[in-house]
């Protein structure tokens, strides 16, 4: 029998994440302790770091399978036993109060899913213009990163076929099936935050990176295969 009071799986993809899971982790613990969350599946693609054992400590369950973040999400939801699944990424952390937007989205049907507000774990004015520019994205196009994480019901996910086994764009893949099958008022942008990783941004620089992410939604848009992009994007 489910338990009604935790209608929530978080499903998180690693692949040698140990850096930064155990923030995590940690800003999933009240809700987890309130009754909100139901349990953590960790989805790991091979990990050679120390994931699992941080996944142990913390309590929450541990899976290993196939490499690629899509079916890896897609492993981790197949596991997965909550009425709700709350998709995040192993370098993302939710503020403070996040499950307050999450149990209002959850009461208001199954037929919405909510994405985050995006910022990132680095201050100045590159890393807000970026998040600023992502946040526009979202809200005009109604084509948010998977950074932002991802809330939908089951029986949503269940009815678009869930993640699809694709090494990049898998988030703008679910989302487009979502709003084809609900339309875009079913999109809700929660107010509380994803704070998630610069370290990509750092190395490539805020420009380089946001010009290599327009060129890589640009081929893919035009039909260019996932495959193919990933060897660009990386």
């Amino acid at each position: 029998m489910m338990d009604e009071r935790a209608p929530i799986s978080v499903v998180v993809p690693t692949l040698n994440a140990a850096e930064g899971l155990p923030m995590t982790l940690a800003a999933l613990a009240p809700a987890a302790l309130g009754g909100l969350v139901r349990e953590v599946v960790i989805s790991d693609g091979g990990s050679t770091d120390d994931v699992a054992e941080i996944a142990d400590a913390a309590g929450a369950r541990f899976i290993v399978g196939r490499r690629g973040r899509g079916v890896q999400l897609a492993q981790g939801a197949a596991e997965a036993r909550g009425r709700w699944l709350l998709f995040l990424h192993a370098d993302t952390q939710l503020e403070p109060g996040w499950e307050n937007d999450a149990s209002a989205l959850i009461e208001s049907g199954e037929d919405n899913v909510g994405v985050f507000s995006l910022r990132f774990d680095e201050a100045g004015v590159a890393p807000a213009l970026v998040a600023g520019g992502a946040m526009i994205r979202t809200r005009v196009f109604g084509t948010p990163y998977g950074d932002q994480g991802l809330l939908v019901s089951r029986k949503l996910y269940d009815a678009i076929g869930g993640y699809r086994d694709m090494p990049l764009f898998e988030d703008v893949d679910i989302i487009d099936r979502i709003k084809r099958r609900m339309g875009r008022k079913s999109l809700v942008v929660l107010t509380s935050h994803a704070v998630t990783s610069a370290a990509r941004y750092r190395k490539s620089g805020y420009g380089g990176r946001v010009v290599k992410n327009a060129l890589c939604m640009a081929m893919y848009r035009a039909g260019v295969s996932p495959e193919k992009i990933a060897a660009f994007y990386r």
